[in-house]
């Protein structure tokens, strides 16, 4: 599974793609977030963290496919 990182993700794992060891086997979006905060500590600090499922925003209990497109999309501020 891949994941494609933007904004302070990107920063946070020091690159624009990260992908997920098969042997991991994870599920679902709850799942990889739990993965990621192991990980990556410092994403447990987030306000929040959007995951986007082949273009669409995903919930904590949808399914995820080696497969699909997954998108991190962090908090974002502007003014």
């Amino acid at each position: 599974m891949e994941l494609l990182l933007f904004g302070i993700t990107r920063d946070i794992v020091g690159r624009h793609k990260l992908a997920v060891p098969a042997q991991e086997a994870i599920h679902t979006v709850a799942g990889l977030k739990a993965w990621l905060g192991k990980q990556y500590p410092a994403i447990q600090h987030l306000a929040s963290l959007a995951v986007a499922v082949d273009n669409e925003y995903a919930q904590d209990d949808d399914l995820l496919q080696p497969e699909s497109e997954i998108a991190l999309i962090p908090p974002v501020s502007g003014g």
